[in-house]
């Protein structure tokens, strides 16, 4: 479907209507209405059908539209009823809508002369069409048809059916409600002869009906068209004054002129206050004339026809009696006084005697055995329930003979003689649901069922059948089975008709016991269900012991058991039996001739008999479906278009409906892709061979068709050839008739057209037999190829053993090597090896001789072979073994060594675990000594830091006093200028001795501290330390950054002092560099070594000059060994 293009969508009164897509879902369309006002909605993707370009564009045969769906079906079908277009074709299916109008033309004289001998589909669609094609596949087949007619109540199957009857013959002379026609036909399309049967006639209607439902025509027709004579002499009046006829709808039909000539008295209040009903193909009082005519047609007399009426009348009398509880204790009840003017009626127009009437209706007869070999008869009498039942199957009796008597009357004014082939028109009721369902809907339901079936197997099932068989290829369509259902229904014991006739056969049935039994038998069956899950509310207010579901082919139907026992029984009691057997009319008499027997009604013991009416439909019913399986077959649908059943009036949900349950949808997806017309070969060339000259007729049936279509330029998909016919696509059939039987000219010029393509074939045929000659060259060419390989496989299996025993042996004289290197390993015992060996290797050289020298069979090559191999796996065992021995012994021998290797292993590890012992405790000492030279260490540092806060403080004191000297030298020198500059000369100054006695005292100093810092304890350790690493690290070499990074990190004492030693012999060094190069200034000072050279090494660093007093006050105190040695710390730190 593309954006933008109009579908159809489901519409809940219109079945579909026009909309867009406008988004997509998972599963759901949402569709926007064309109509404006209207809402969008969301439909089901599986709902929502592609539309024509042309809404408006109606077929005849809907598989001649684009898009074969069933929306599409119910727009064509609305178009056309539109334009009084009743009928349509889904190829050979006939589709009618009842126009609720009189169509004069449609059905003229003129018309049925149209459709004489015309292929279907070449004129337009009707009910003659249908006939017509029957009658031809009869003549040309060979073959009985049958015309299948169904639909709903109010479809118009009767009325079809009339069409065709009056197809087949212009006499009219069945107006009769029949259920089923077989007219046979013969010789040029005239009825000369015929036969009718029934089938099913609905006798629960004769006694009750719905409220807007009539009973049997011929009621209303009698009450409103007999003359006054007539209605006099069988007391009639209007409807509503007859129980059979005032439950339902009491209006006659009529139109304006025959409803202003039906008399007032004679019309029901109901029809003077809403009219009649108006339908073009009813009307009571002209129907009764007709009805008439058609008797006198058929041989009846004005005698013959007064017992009719009278016994219509009777029927009807005998629902008006009613009955009361009788005043005594018998419990039995007697007539009212208000009837006994009817029960005379009644005695009256049945030929029966008024007392027996009356005892028959309230009592019925038992007759026993005890007293003796006749038995006593017993009396026993009614309840007032059991009379209305007696009263109403007596009535039903009497209608059902009368209806019998009258199709054999219709059947004897045919002359029907045994006949070949025949065609059966069938009128059957559709599929029937309503608010309320009996047993009327039940068996109508199940009839359909089976006629479904019946459709499947005909039009889907078989249909698809002949095309796998003829090889076609058409995809297969998938249709529901309701073999289910139907088994449900008739299955043997345990189906719904046996279960209620075993309730019949109950001393006490009961409509109850019959749907719990239903219920119990099929508990868990898919197709049957309780009523209270219906989907309509009014069902689910049944009991489950009042009704049952049945999902049907066409949908679920909720059927009420109420009266299902009483309407399955089709027996009179033994009293009604003799009463109206004994009848002083013999009309009646003949009537229950052939169904009663006096003697065998004697003999019968006291109970009611039983007929049951189900079983009797089911055998009918196989009877009819033998009968359509062994005839080709025709269907025509009746679809009602509204409920009010009024014209012009199309409401598109229910008729869509209709065409779901019909099975139309179906048929649609088969026809898409099918083939519904179909013609043998051999037909078509005994039909057309007339138009063609002798040259033709002489081809193969086969060769002359295809030349034919080939010729005529047919698509060639609009056929297809089978097996043993050709198929045409819906509609294609009749384009090939119509050039087939054109004029003269155009035939020539196909005679010349087919010759053409004869030529043209044959020179085909001649190339593909030169490829075939080349093909069957190739092909013995291939034949000499495979004899020659079979020869040679031939020669491979002769001597195939022999070669492979040779391709074994000498593959195992190649194992020769292998020995020979297992004996190179050996050290003992190889000279008898080798032997062995050389001997193995003749008996090899032995074998494979007389393998090539003599013809042996694979057993005997095998047996030596196996021989020699034994043989040689016995060597090389033997040789392994022998090398396994060596390789023991020297296995031996190498763990000897290795336990050798091991002891001593194990006497070193002892020794290394002996010695890391050792050096474990001696490392302990060792650090438990650094951790006592660490503890030492920590105490002096903290002794070092008291002594550094009371030097500090000494300091701080010296700091003081030498600036108060400072002070003092510093007036002293400014003195010394001032003299200087007041004397003359140098000279003349006064030498200052306090200058020279303080040189010296800093001489004496320096010269002092030098002692101390050699006398130091700590510095004499490290000198030691030093000249011990001398000798034992070579730090010569070593970088700044190494001698560092071993200061600071090592743990090892001894490499700690000979870094230290190393970096103060550096330390001299680059003093001593220092004051070599150092530049000379313009210092006025002196320039004398005035100081040790330790002392002025020392002092190079930059220290305030108070550190000196400090120092010397220090030595004064005793604490010089200790201050020496921070002071060198310090000295290393800082450079």
């Amino acid at each position: 479907m593309e954006d933008g293009k109009p579908v159809w969508a489901p519409h809940p009164a219109d079945g579909f209507q026009l909309g867009t897509i406008v988004d997509i879902g998972a599963n759901s369309l949402t569709i926007e209405p064309l109509k404006q006002g209207q809402k969008s909605f969301t439909a089901q993707i599986n709902q929502v059908f592609p539309a024509e370009d042309d809404v408006n564009k109606h077929v005849e045969d809907n598989c001649s539209l684009m898009y074969l769906n069933e929306a599409t079906l119910l727009n064509n079908i609305r178009v056309r009823y539109s334009k009084d277009k009743i009928y349509t074709f889904v190829a050979n299916i006939l589709i009618a809508v009842n126009p609720y109008v009189d169509l004069p033309k449609l059905y003229a004289p003129e018309t049925i002369k149209q459709y004489h001998g015309r292929s279907l589909g070449t004129l337009p669609p009707h009910v003659y069409a249908i006939a017509d094609k029957a009658y031809r596949d009869m003549r040309v087949l060979k073959m009985s048809q049958s015309i299948i007619v169904s639909g709903e109540s109010g479809a118009g199957k009767t009325e079809n059916t009339k069409f065709v009857l009056r197809y087949s013959s212009s006499t009219r002379l069945l107006w009769l409600r029949l259920l089923l026609i077989e007219p046979v036909l013969s010789g040029q399309n005239t009825v000369v002869g015929g036969f009718v049967s029934h089938y099913l006639l609905e006798k629960s209607r004769i006694c009750q009906q719905s409220q807007e439902e009539r009973n049997y025509h011929i009621f209303y027709r009698l009450c409103a068209g007999a003359s006054e004579d007539i209605r006099t002499k069988f007391h009639l009046e209007s409807p509503d004054a007859f129980r059979y006829l005032n439950r339902g709808c009491t209006r006659f039909f009529a139109n304006k002129d025959t409803d202003k000539q039906i008399l007032q008295n004679r019309k029901s209040p109901e029809h003077l206050k809403a009219g009649p009903l108006k339908d073009p193909l009813l009307d009571d009082q002209g129907d009764f004339n007709r009805m008439c005519g058609a008797m006198k047609k058929i041989g009846l007399d004005d005698t013959e026809k007064l017992d009719l009426f009278r016994v219509v009348a009777g029927v009807l009398h005998l629902g008006n009696i009613d009955f009361e509880e009788a005043g005594s204790t018998s419990g039995g009840c007697t007539i009212k006084n208000q009837s006994s003017q009817t029960v005379e009626y009644c005695a009256e127009l049945l030929g029966l005697e008024e007392s027996d009437l009356r005892v028959s209706l309230t009592s019925r007869v038992m007759l026993t055995t005890a007293g003796g070999a006749k038995g006593t008869v017993i009396k026993v009498p009614l309840k007032v329930e059991q009379a209305n039942n007696a009263r109403d199957a007596l009535a039903k009796a009497v209608y059902s003979r009368l209806f019998d008597h009258v199709v054999t009357r219709v059947n004897q004014c045919f002359p029907f003689d045994s006949s070949a082939n025949f065609i059966g028109v069938l009128d059957i009721a559709g599929f029937e649901y309503f608010e309320h369902n009996s047993f009327e809907q039940f068996c109508i339901n199940y009839c359909n069922e089976k006629l479904q079936q019946f459709f499947n197997e005909r039009i889907l099932k078989e249909e698809q059948e002949l095309y796998q068989k003829e090889g076609l290829g058409v995809n297969e369509v998938h249709y529901v089975d309701n073999q289910d259902c139907i088994d449900l229904v008739e299955a043997k014991l345990v189906g719904i008709l046996d279960i209620l006739d075993e309730e019949n056969r109950l001393p006490q049935p009961s409509d109850q016991h019959f749907a719990e039994t239903v219920h119990n038998k099929h508990k868990n069956h898919f197709r049957l269900t309780v009523p209270r899950k219906s989907k309509l509310q009014v069902h689910r207010n049944v009991r489950d012991d009042e009704g049952f579901i049945v999902r049907h082919f066409a949908g679920a139907v909720c059927y009420e058991t109420t009266k299902f026992v009483e309407k399955n029984n089709d027996a009179l009691h033994m009293s009604l039996e003799c009463l109206v057997s004994e009848s002083k009319d013999r009309f009646i008499r003949d009537l229950f001739e052939n169904s009663i027997n006096a003697k065998d009604s004697k003999q019968k013991a006291g109970k009611l008999s039983f007929i049951s009416v189900g079983n009797k439909f089911k055998t009918q019913l196989n009877i009819l479906l033998e009968k359509l399986r062994s005839t080709g077959s025709s269907f025509i649908r009746c679809i009602k278009p509204n409920l009010k059943m009024v014209s012009h009036q199309f409401e598109g949900a229910q008729i869509l409906s209709q065409l779901q349950c019909s099975g139309m949808v179906s048929v649609l997806d088969l026809m898409q892709g099918g083939f519904p017309s179909r013609a043998p070969f051999h037909e078509l060339y005994n039909m057309y061979k007339q138009y063609m000259p002798a040259k033709l007729t002489r081809l193969d049936p086969r060769l002359f068709c295809k030349a034919l279509f080939k010729a005529l330029g047919l698509n060639e998909n609009d056929y297809k050839f089978g097996l043993t016919r050709v198929f045409f696509r819906p509609g294609k059939f009749k384009e090939f008739d119509q050039i087939m039987k054109s004029d003269p000219d155009h035939l020539a010029e196909l005679v010349k057209k087919v010759n053409q393509w004869l030529i043209c074939s044959r020179w085909k045929k001649v190339q593909w037999c030169s490829l075939l000659r080349n093909k069957m060259m190739y092909r013995a060419s291939a034949c000499i190829k495979m004899q020659k390989t079979v020869r040679m496989w031939l020669c491979r299996r002769k001597h195939k053993p022999r070669i492979d025993g040779l391709v074994k042996v000498r593959n195992l004289k190649n194992r020769m090597d292998k020995f020979n290197k297992v004996i190179a390993g050996l050290k003992e015992g190889k000279q008898e090896m080798s032997k062995q060996i050389h001997e193995l290797d003749a008996a090899i050289n032995a074998t494979m001789v007389k393998i090539k020298t003599t013809v042996m069979t694979r057993m005997d090559i095998d047996h030596e072979y196996q021989a020699l191999v034994t043989r040689s796996e016995q060597l090389l065992t033997a040789m392994q073994n022998k090398k396994k021995q060596e390789e023991e012994k020297e296995r031996l021998k190498k763990i000897q060594e290795e336990m050798e290797r091991e002891k001593n292993r194990r006497e070193e590890e002892e020794q290394r675990r002996k010695q890391e012992g050792d050096d474990r405790r001696l490392k302990a000492e060792m650090e438990l000594k650094r951790k006592h030279e660490e503890e030492e260490r920590k105490k002096r540092e903290e002794e070092e830091r008291k002594l550094q806060a009371e030097m500090d403080v000494q300091l701080e004191a010296e700091r003081e006093e030498e600036a108060v000297r400072q002070n003092i030298l510093e007036q002293e020198r400014r003195d010394r200028e001032l003299a200087m500059r007041i004397a003359q000369s140098e000279a003349e100054l006064i030498p200052e001795e306090s200058q020279n006695d303080a040189g010296l005292r800093r001489e004496e100093m320096a010269k002092e501290m030098s002692e101390l810092l050699s006398r130091g304890p700590q510095v004499q350790a490290t000198k030691a330390a030093a000249a011990a690493g001398t000798k034992k690290y070579e730090l010569s070499k070593w970088k700044y950054a190494e001698l560092r990074d071993a200061i600071n990190t090592s743990c090892d004492i001894e490499l700690l002092a000979a870094c230290r030693e190393e970096f103060h012999r550096r330390l001299k060094v680059y003093h001593a560099w220092k004051s070599k190069n150092k530049k000379r200034g313009n210092d006025t000072g002196n320039t004398e070594q005035r100081a040790p050279k330790s002392v002025t090494d020392y002092g190079s660093v930059a220290m305030p000059p108070p550190l000196l007093l400090s120092l010397r006050a220090l030595f004064s105190s005793g604490v010089k060994t200790a201050l020496l040695s921070n002071v060198c710390l310090f000295a290393i730190s800082t450079c």
